[in-house]
């Protein structure tokens, strides 16, 4: 308790509050095709293929939109950037719900989507901007963990639309957007890490080998998460005939392990070191990934499967944004988009793989079998580039150094700062 009361002090809670669910509901509305793919494949009858690149078309926008949205955040402010994305959401969720009404329509509305996925760095920054380094991964933890946005999309999204149609679902989502613009609008305040810079000196991450080391490890970890949350209805609804709201039923056991658990990944990575703990995760997603592939004709073995991987997940998105700040401290909104922007990317290469497996070997296996390589080569690489980051920017397994300056020892003046 008087560690929580240590933490509750040191930055300002409203504000990760804010973040929290301001990623929270953007994210249920970036992966909302994922989760009503069986109503629009059916509505449509998609092949395998055209299945997995519509689950995929907001993972790709949604990353793409992701460095832009924090380069703005830089010059207007992380808060008045996100009510300027949210309102877009909610202008974007009304022409889905009036225009689309074709294959290309659900596509175009695909990119629509896409500008929730940008949300990703502005609100981790938002609502561990306030916080010191030996808590900026719990912070950023507990912002991450509105990746729960997915449990939200695939709980409540397949009934409502079983109910009323998936193209209503887009009108009654835009309504719920309401409640996080209103948290944001009275509840944040601007943390005092903004410096300005210019456009070169924020963007100097992309010209530096850790960004894309960042990078690419979040593939793994994030596009492994986004990518596999987007597609798992699907997986559900055709590998074991379950009917479409069961289908996000069992998907929700998934995504929610991983979800909590990023907090903890951010919480266990300051005690113990992000790159200790991607070690463990980058091994686990690998090997839970082939289990999965190799499990496909048993439902309950494959969800506790599913549920270990995501938390894997989840413990890898924590452990790796405990890093980021310690890397890039004045920059961070910026890093993370760009890092979250690879990653996401990455996010929409597995529903592609998974759809040409099915369609191409009559399997999945492939699919899971290609990620859970990559994982490995990931891991490879993290253990070569550790060596060089613990000699330069962070302590022995990627914990963050020694507090130097009287700021960073007491809680309370780094928030008065």
């Amino acid at each position: 308790m008087s560690a929580f009361q240590n933490f509750k002090r040191a930055g300002h809670w409203p504000t990760l509050l804010a973040a929290f669910l301001y990623f929270d509901f953007c994210f249920a509305i970036w992966v909302l095709n994922g989760a009503m793919a069986p109503f629009i494949s059916e509505t449509f009858a998609l092949t395998p293929a055209q299945k997995g690149f519509m689950i995929s078309v907001p993972i790709l926008a949604g990353a793409l939109m992701r460095f832009p949205l924090g380069v703005l955040a830089q010059y207007i402010g992380r808060k008045n950037a996100a009510m300027v994305e949210m309102g877009l959401i909610v202008a974007a969720l009304g022409f889905g719900f009036v225009f689309v009404d074709s294959y290309d329509e659900v596509l175009a509305m695909g990119v629509l989507l896409g500008i929730a996925g940008a949300s990703f760095g502005v609100a981790l920054s938002l609502g561990s901007g306030w916080y010191p380094p030996r808590y900026k991964g719990l912070a950023m933890g507990i912002a991450g963990a509105g990746n729960s946005g997915t449990v939200l999309a695939v709980l409540f999204a397949p009934p409502l639309a079983a109910k009323f149609g998936w193209q209503a679902v887009y009108g009654l989502a835009a309504l719920t957007m309401l409640l996080p613009m209103a948290v944001m609008w009275i509840a944040a305040k601007e943390p005092p890490d903004r410096e300005h810079q210019s456009l070169r000196e924020h963007v100097s991450c992309l010209f530096e080998k850790d960004g894309w080391a960042f990078s690419l490890i979040y593939i793994v970890s994030f596009g492994g998460f986004i990518g596999l949350a987007s597609f798992l209805p699907t997986y559900y609804y055709d590998q074991f005939k379950v009917t479409k709201i069961e289908a996000g039923q069992l998907t929700m056991l998934a995504t929610l392990m991983g979800s909590a658990v990023r907090i903890a990944g951010g919480a266990l990575s300051d005690r113990i070191g992000g790159v200790n703990t991607l070690t463990g995760v980058l091994v686990l997603v690998s090997a839970s990934l082939l289990a999965c592939g190799l499990a496909g004709d048993s439902l309950v073995l494959t969800t506790l499967l599913f549920m270990l991987c995501f938390a894997a997940f989840g413990a890898g998105n924590g452990a790796l944004f405990q890093l980021v700040p310690l890397r890039w401290p004045v920059t961070t909104a910026v890093a993370g988009s760009m890092i979250g922007e690879i990653g996401a990317l990455g996010g929409g290469f597995l529903p592609n793989a998974m759809g040409q497996s099915l369609q191409h070997t009559g399997s999945y296996l492939w699919g899971f079998v290609i990620f859970a390589v990559l994982s490995l080569v990931m891991l490879v690489m993290l253990r070569v580039v550790q060596i060089r980051w613990t000699r330069t920017w962070a302590e022995k397994g990627g914990r963050a150094r020694a507090a130097t300056t009287p700021d960073d020892q007491d809680p309370v003046s780094y928030q008065r700062a």
